[in-house]
C-alpha cells in the first residue's frame, strides 16, 4: 500500500483547509495546521454519485508515523454506510453545527476539557452513586377517590373522609385472579346458569373486571356460553354455564370453602377502613344531643355524663334499677356520632373469608342520586348499635368458625366497629362476671383484639368501639378495681320523678293515638302509687297504656284513659310473687 496526497480539488482552489478532516455535528471545527497532515486512502479515481463523501476519519495525532495507523480496508464501488448519516457532512461547505443541536467547543490546547451545561429545570433521572432515597413501604395499588367534606361532629383531621374508590382492574382489588375465578365457577355452580352482568352483580365487582375472568375461563374450557361461543361487545348479556371440564378443579373449590357472595376486601385496606372512620375523639356538644335522642325524657344530669363520654368513644357503665331507660339511651347515642361509614361484606384474612356486614345490625344508607361511584363490595351504612345480653357466651367473642362452609362469621366486636356495642343485663350471662370483664381488659385498654383462627394463628384486629356496659344488679358484686379504671365513665340512670312520670306518659298518649288525661295520670298516682310507696319507672307508662289500650278493644270501647280501664291495667302488671302467696294458692286448691 502507497502513500499518496490528494490533489486540491479543482473547485475549491488551493486553500489551507484540510479537507480530509471529519468534522462531526457535536463539535466545531478547530484552526487547521500549516501544514497539510497526509491520509491514507486509495488511489484516487474518478468519484461518482455522491461527491465529497468519504468516511469519516479522525485526525491524526501529533508525533504520530505513518506506521501507527492500522491500515484501511480497500475501498468497494458501493458507498457502505457503518456509521448513522448525520456523521457524514459534504466537505465543500463550511463546516457548522446543525440548527436545533447545541454545540461543544473543544479546546485546542486540551480536547478533553469540555464546556460545563448551564443550570436546568429538569432534574433528570437519579445518577449512580448518589444516595438513593428509602423507598416507601408498599401499600397497594393507588386509587383515585372523590373528597368528601367532613361532616358536623366528625373527630378533627377527618377532612377527606374514607370513599372506596371503584376498581378498575383486577390488581386494584387487592385479590389475584385464581381468588376470583373461583367465586366465579361457585357462583355458577350455585345458580346453574348466569349472566354476565348478574355474576357481577353477585360479586359486586365491575362488570370489565368479571368479563376479564369469564373470559380466562373459557378459555381454560370451565365454562362456556349457552348455545354457542361468541366474544367481544355484549359479553356481559351472554348466559354462561359450566362444563363437564371443570368437575375435578370445582370439587377442589368446594372443598376449600363454599362462601358464595360478594368479592371479600383484602384485611389490610378494611383495618386501614377502620382507623379513618374512628369513633373516637368527635365534637358532640349539648345543642346537637338535644334532638339525637327522640321522645325520651331524659334529665339533664344524663346529657352532661354521655356527652363527653361520647366524645372520648372509649367507654361507660350504667347501672339502675331495672325499666328506667338505659338501653333507650344508648340507642339515642349512636345517633350522635357524626356521619355513616362504609362495612364490607366480608375480607379476607389468610385466604378465609370473614364475613361482616350484617342486614339484621347495620342499617343501609341509601345513595345520593348523582353522587360519586364507589367499591360495592362494601355497604354505606350508619354507624351500627350492636346489642348482646344474657346469651352472650365467650366463644362469641371470638370468630366463628363453620365447618360446613368453610369460613368465618365476625365476632359482635368486629360488626360494631367504629359504632357502639352495648353489653345489656350484664351479670346475667352464662359466663362469669370477672371472666367476661378479663375478656374486655386488654382491648379496652390498647383499642386492639386477639383473635384466633380454627388453625390456632392468633390475630391481632383494630378495637374501634364505644363499649357500654349496662346493668340492674349491684355494680359491687360484679366489677372490680382494674375494670373501673379502665371503663372511665360512670352514669347511673335514676328512676324519674312525679313530673317526668307525667312527661311520659304525655309522650305515649301521642304516640298511641290515646287523648291524654292529666287527671287520670293523677288518679293512677294517688291510688297505686303513692299509699304502697310503689316507685316509678320509665318503662311503666308504655307498659299500662298498652294494657288500657289493650282492655279497651276487648270490650269494644275507645281507648281512653279511665279509672276503671287503669285499674284493670295495674291488677294485670304489677304482680308479687313471694313464697306465702304461693303456699296459700296451693292450700286452696288442695
Amino acid at each position: 500500500m502507497s502513500l499518496f496526497r490528494r490533489p486540491p480539488s479543482p473547485e475549491s482552489g488551493p486553500s489551507g483547509d484540510d479537507s480530509s478532516r471529519s468534522v462531526t455535528p457535536v463539535e466545531t471545527a478547530v484552526a487547521p495546521p500549516a501544514v497539510p497532515t497526509p491520509v491514507l486512502s486509495g488511489p484516487p479515481r474518478p468519484r461518482t454519485g455522491m461527491t465529497g463523501m468519504t468516511s469519516a476519519l479522525p485526525p491524526r495525532p501529533p508525533g504520530a508515523t505513518t506506521g501507527s495507523r492500522p491500515a484501511l480496508p480497500p475501498e468497494s464501488d458501493d458507498v457502505d454506510f457503518p456509521t448513522e448519516r448525520r456523521g457524514l457532512v459534504d466537505r465543500r461547505a463550511a463546516p457548522t453545527a446543525p440548527s436545533g443541536i447545541p454545540s461543544v467547543i473543544v479546546s485546542p490546547q486540551d480536547p478533553r476539557e469540555r464546556r460545563a451545561p448551564g443550570p436546568s429545570s429538569y432534574a433528570g433521572p437519579e445518577r449512580r452513586g448518589a444516595p438513593a432515597a428509602p423507598a416507601a413501604p408498599y401499600t397497594g395499588p393507588e386509587r383515585r377517590a372523590p373528597r368528601r367534606a367532613p361532616e358536623e361532629g366528625a373527630p378533627p383531621g377527618a377532612a377527606e373522609r374514607f370513599w372506596p374508590a371503584q376498581p378498575r382492574t383486577l390488581a386494584e382489588t387487592g385479590l389475584n385472579t385464581t381468588f376470583v375465578e373461583e367465586l366465579v365457577l361457585k357462583a355458577l355452580f350455585f345458580a346453574g346458569e348466569m349472566r354476565g352482568m348478574d355474576i357481577a352483580a353477585r360479586l359486586q365487582l365491575p362488570t370489565a373486571v368479571v368479563d376479564d375472568v369469564i373470559e380466562g375461563l373459557r378459555r381454560q374450557k370451565y365454562i362456556d356460553i349457552r348455545g354457542g361461543g361468541a366474544s367481544g361487545v355484549g359479553k356481559s348479556t351472554m348466559i354462561y354455564q359450566l362444563t363437564t371440564f371443570v368437575t375435578d378443579v370445582l370439587r377442589q373449590v368446594l372443598d376449600r370453602n363454599r362462601y358464595n357472595g360478594p368479592a371479600p376486601v383484602p384485611f389490610q385496606e378494611w383495618a386501614a377502613a377502620v382507623r379513618r372512620q374512628t369513633v373516637r375523639g368527635n365534637r358532640i356538644t349539648r345543642a346537637r344531643m338535644q334532638d339525637k335522642f327522640g321522645d325520651l325524657i331524659i334529665k339533664d344530669y344524663i346529657f352532661d355524663g354521655i356527652g363527653p363520654a361520647m366524645n372520648s368513644g372509649r367507654a361507660i357503665f350504667f347501672y339502675g334499677p331495672p325499666g328506667n331507660g338505659k338501653t333507650a339511651i344508648c340507642q339515642g347515642m349512636v345517633n350522635c356520632f357524626a356521619g355513616d361509614i362504609f362495612i364490607p361484606h366480608a375480607i379476607l384474612i389468610d385466604d378465609f373469608v370473614v364475613r361482616i356486614f350484617d342486614a339484621n345490625l347495620h342499617k343501609v344508607v341509601e345513595d345520593d342520586s348523582g353522587g360519586a361511584s364507589y367499591d360495592r363490595r362494601w355497604v354505606r351504612c350508619r354507624r351500627p348499635l350492636v346489642v348482646v345480653g344474657g346469651e352472650l357466651t365467650l366463644e362469641m367473642l371470638d370468630l366463628v368458625y363453620s365447618p360446613e362452609v368453610k369460613y368465618y362469621e365476625a365476632p359482635f366486636q368486629m360488626k360494631a366497629s367504629n359504632g357502639m356495642l352495648l353489653i345489656d343485663d350484664f351479670g346475667r350471662q352464662k359466663v362469669s362476671p370477672r371472666d367476661l370483664l378479663n375478656r374486655w381488659i386488654v382491648p379496652l385498654e390498647s383499642d386492639i383484639d386477639m383473635l384466633t383462627l380454627h388453625t390456632g394463628k392468633k390475630l391481632q384486629v383494630p378495637f374501634d368501639v364505644f363499649a357500654a356496659f349496662s346493668t340492674n344488679l349491684d355494680p359491687s358484686d360484679l366489677v372490680d378495681d382494674a375494670f373501673l379504671r379502665r371503663v372511665r365513665y360512670k352514669l347511673e340512670v335514676q328512676r324519674p320523678d312525679e313530673d317526668q312520670f307525667h312527661d311520659i306518659f304525655q309522650v305515649m298518649c301521642r304516640k298511641r293515638g290515646v287523648p291524654y288525661d292529666a287527671s287520670a295520670v293523677d288518679y293512677l298516682i294517688d291510688t297505686h302509687y303513692r299509699p304502697l310507696r310503689r316507685p316509678f319507672a320509665a318503662c311503666q307508662p308504655r307498659d299500662l297504656l298498652d294494657q288500657v289500650i289493650d282492655m279497651a278493644h276487648y270490650q269494644g270501647e275507645e281507648p281512653r284513659l279511665t279509672p276503671a280501664l287503669l285499674d284493670a291495667a295495674v291488677r294485670g302488671y304489677f304482680v308479687r310473687f313471694d313464697k306465702l302467696k304461693e303456699n296459700a294458692t296451693a292450700a286452696s286448691v288442695g
